[in-house]
């Protein structure tokens, strides 16, 4: 099933910047189009103040540029776009020459579910100048949300601890695809579930749900509304208990609990969804367990995140599933990853590759020019650093990884230590050769991959061993003050 044209018209060619478009202009007047070039994608801070991201995104990329191509009613905009003069931004010439472009690109990319770090490049794109240009900021779009809310969702479960963490943020998501993305990339961070119908339809999620206030101020009152929930759906009874007095209702949950035995099923739990959580779970607990309902969960919502899951933790609260949802689906505190892509190193066809890179003051806004690739290196199942190496420049084994951002310094890798490459092939010549992991799949890797840092780097207080491979290093520094002595004063 395509997700992406699934939701939308087949055509997205135009799901892009305006500056994408003339960049591609200008690069056919000046003959450019076929330039070979490699632009990387990256983030170049941790979101969250935390210590690590999770990749997501990828299967979208994929949908989207299997079905790249521009339609006649793209064209028939386009047309349309005028110069500050008034006149046609662009000449008819250009047109055909999309509506018959075959994007014939090759991407490398890091699988969805790999727990990733500032720098690295997600996505590898190679091929011809103007297509590889075109891409940017469709796949900014699609990888920077879904890494940021996978990477929420994993922070939220993280805290959780093994308790079943939901998804509830549909009616507060950023519109119909942020839901259906937030949802597919909350269930990749390790969410269990989603109220989000049309996301388990599309996406294969389990969903959740049971009744929310309104169904309670229906009836005459609370009793009556849970009675008629029970006799509606027997087999899915979880209560919410706080419409009117939160204690209260959980006494006339137990009551209507004890009337489903009565018939052969038993009460699911009860939800609360406001006032002091971890007074009223403890109250609510001891409540269900003197009525002999020991095994019905309390399930609890509310503006719930990690710091508010983490403090009633703290607590005691006894609650067994977290229904996040406003502060999950939005990356409450911070909304953007901000990916970027940058050109790494370009060349007519044939001939040598010239490195580029971008300058800052700030040497983490400096872009590293090359070829690029990320070795992730293991010792008894655990991570132990990442080597980013461009894949033109032979590697020692006993690799020495430079840290470019005033870490911890730099490392030696010894020549016994495991490593895998984490860029994997994905397309080649503009059609996909990567099989794409079921979505389930996709979230074991996530909680694996999480394992296998250290518990300080997932709780920020220390950053994971990341940096450049020494010769990258150097090639990037000798780049740098060559660009920097050519530039004019």
């Amino acid at each position: 099933m395509s997700i992406v044209t699934d939701l939308y018209r087949p055509s997205l060619a135009l799901l892009t910047d305006l500056y994408q478009l003339t960049m591609a202009y200008g690069y056919w007047q000046r003959g450019r189009a076929d330039d070979e070039a490699v632009f990387h994608l990256f983030f170049r801070r941790n979101p969250f103040a935390g210590g690590y991201a999770i990749c997501a995104g990828l299967e979208y990329v994929i949908d989207f540029l299997q079905s790249f191509a521009f339609d006649e009613e793209d064209i028939t905009y386009l047309r349309t776009l005028t110069g500050n003069d008034g006149k046609a931004l662009f000449e008819e010439p250009f047109f055909a020459y999309l509506r018959n472009l075959d994007l014939k690109i090759e991407i490398d990319a890091i699988p969805e579910g790999t727990v990733v770090f500032p720098q690295e490049p997600l996505l590898r794109v190679t091929g011809p100048l103007l297509a590889c240009q075109l891409l940017e900021t469709p796949l900014l779009n699609m990888i920077n949300f879904q890494t940021l809310i996978a990477t929420k969702a994993a922070r939220i479960c993280q805290v959780a601890k093994g308790d079943q963490v939901l998804d509830f943020g549909l009616r507060r998501a950023q519109g119909i695809d942020g839901s259906i993305s937030a949802s597919r990339a909350a269930y990749i961070g390790g969410c269990a579930a989603t109220s989000n119908v049309l996301a388990g339809r599309l996406l294969g999620i389990p969903v959740r749900g049971t009744h929310a206030h309104s169904w309670i101020m229906a009836f005459a009152d609370e009793p009556t509304a849970f009675k008629a929930y029970a006799e509606a759906m027997p087999n899915n009874c979880v209560f919410l208990v706080d419409t009117y007095d939160s204690l209260a209702g959980v006494k006339n949950a137990i009551a209507q609990g004890r009337q489903l035995r009565k018939t052969g099923y038993e009460m699911v739990g009860i939800r609360l969804d406001s006032g002091d959580l971890a007074e009223l779970s403890i109250e609510a607990r001891k409540l269900l367990d003197d009525a002999d309902f020991k095994d019905a969960v309390i399930v609890a919502s509310n503006d719930l995140d990690e710091h508010a899951i983490a403090q009633l933790k703290q607590r005691g609260a006894p609650i067994a599933v977290w229904g996040v949802g406003t502060r999950l689906v939005t990356a409450y505190d911070e909304p953007a990853l901000g990916g970027v892509y940058k050109l790494a190193a370009i060349r007519q066809p044939g001939e040598t590759w010239q490195y580029k890179m971008k300058l800052s003051e700030d040497n983490s806004k400096s872009s590293i020019p090359g070829i690029l690739q990320v070795r992730r290196y293991s010792r008894q199942q655990s991570f132990v650093a990442d080597m980013i190496y461009d894949d033109r420049l032979l590697v020692p084994d006993a690799a020495t990884i430079v840290d470019f951002l005033g870490g911890e310094g730099n490392m030696t890798m010894r020549v016994n230590d495991q490593y895998e490459e984490l860029l994997v092939p994905v397309f080649r010549a503009g059609r996909s050769v990567y099989k794409m992991p079921e979505l389930a799949e996709i979230q074991r890797q996530a909680g694996t991959q999480l394992l296998g840092i250290d518990e300080s780097v997932r709780s920020g207080s220390q950053r994971y061993p990341c940096g450049l491979e020494e010769g990258l290093e150097k090639q990037k520094n000798k780049l740098a003050s060559t660009v920097s002595a050519s530039s004019p004063p």
